[in-house]
């Protein structure tokens, strides 16, 4: 996509080293001279905050490792221990639970601008399935990070979490006997979590360089959704996209340290300040904020085996969503009928995620089962329809055209 490369070794070590291994190359091509569209907006920066993100959640996790104790008789006390007495534990600690809150905050709003500008349509497929793929690894390191803690909701929270394997059928109790190590949520089960916990984030780490490859393969979408059909549609990578991802990586950081040195406890659970204690149940047993919507999903179906399926349903529906959609036109902006439905789809995300934070009541269950039909709804039937009935705005001749439009209006 970016063409021929325009790189030129400045002196002879460089030369040496690009005939050998032209790393140096590969980086003025990939981060200098590659050519984005000229009329990216700030939602196009969350890429570059998510990279920020996972590099600060694997320096923390890692540093934070060297002082944890994988054993349900020391877990607890050594996290203490890292808040109490590790040089900067307490900010490595409150780094690291609150960085993947804000990394689910960044991810979440990079899903919803992919869904809402088309970024999944051809010929982003794989760019798309290799995004949904990471979030899904995120999930799954989130949620092992969750437990280790070894408090009252890590304790519990596996113990739900994990049975509900359990419901698949004639492979789901060996499963969940792998997963606990045994036959209950005890020190083998901490260890397998470590383990994977510590070990996921570098698989995480090679999925998006795939992810940034098939991104510089097939090239960036933007806001019209209109491919790039000339230089004048696109601007050098730097200066242009890397000050645009720096301001609001900085700002962004911001945000992240007001949680991190003014609210740090405000996205945890009080009782995960509990040691773990098989005999006492939380009156109220929830996951992270950031699974709630999935969580709604799971609890709105009755059964267990029809919940489970409903749950992965939710997000195994993502991976095939380029070819659920039929319109022919990318972004939402010349898709009048498809914004409504798509904000539609926002707010019904953000009440089941409200509602996944409730004690179940029939009120909560009812709602739940509402909006859980529709979202799949939304997938299933609203956009293959949509493509077929609606009319779209008709399309800019260009990126730089739509850029000179939008100028002249202002």
């Amino acid at each position: 996509m970016s063409g021929p490369s325009t790189y030129v070794p400045s002196n002879g070590f460089t030369r040496w080293l690009d005939a050998r291994l032209p790393i140096v190359r590969l980086g003025y091509d990939s981060f200098v001279a590659y050519p984005t569209p000229r009329n990216l907006n700030y939602w196009w920066t969350f890429g570059a905050i998510l990279s920020m993100m996972l590099v600060v959640q694997l320096v923390t996790g890692i540093v934070l490792a060297m002082h944890y104790t994988p054993h349900v008789t020391l877990a607890f006390a050594s996290v203490e221990h890292i808040m109490r007495d590790v040089n900067w534990g307490w900010l490595l600690r409150y780094m690291h639970a609150n960085g993947a809150s804000m990394f689910f905050v960044a991810v979440y709003v990079h899903i919803f601008r992919g869904m809402y500008y088309g970024s999944y349509k051809a010929p982003r497929e794989i760019l798309w399935i290799l995004g949904v793929l990471i979030f899904l690894l995120m999930m799954a390191t989130a949620f092992m990070g969750y437990v280790l803690p070894w408090g009252q909701m890590s304790f519990w929270g596996a113990t739900v979490i994990t049975n509900l394997f359990s419901a698949i059928p004639l492979v789901g109790e060996p499963i969940v006997t792998w997963l606990w190590g045994g036959f209950s949520v005890d020190n083998p089960t901490l260890n397998r979590f470590f383990s994977l916990h510590y070990l996921l984030p570098f698989v995480i780490c090679g999925i998006v360089i795939l992810h940034v490859w098939a991104l510089h393969v097939v090239g960036q979408n933007n806001p019209t959704g209109v491919e790039v059909k000339s230089e004048q549609d696109t601007v050098a990578f730097t200066p242009y996209a890397t000050l645009k991802d720096a301001f609001a990586s900085v700002a962004y950081l911001v945000l992240f340290g007001w949680f991190l040195f003014w609210v740090p406890n405000f996205m945890g659970h009080p009782d995960n300040y509990i040691e773990a204690n098989a005999m006492v149940t939380p009156a109220h047993i929830v996951p992270e904020w950031y699974f709630l919507p999935f969580y709604a999903i799971l609890r709105a179906i009755p059964d267990k085996l029809g919940g489970v399926i409903a749950m992965f349903g939710a997000i195994a529906v993502l991976f095939v969503l380029p070819w659920l959609d039929t319109s022919k036109v990318r972004s939402a902006t010349y898709r009048p009928m498809y914004r409504t439905f798509f904000w539609v789809l926002v707010v019904v995300a953000i009440v089941l995620g409200w509602l996944g934070s409730q004690a179940v009541s029939d009120e909560t269950v009812r709602w739940s089962q509402v909006l859980t039909a529709y979202y799949f709804f939304h997938f299933l039937v609203i956009l293959p329809v949509l493509g077929l009935i609606e009319k779209p705005k008709p399309l800019p001749e260009s990126i730089t055209a739509a850029v000179l439009a939008k100028t002249s209006v202002h």
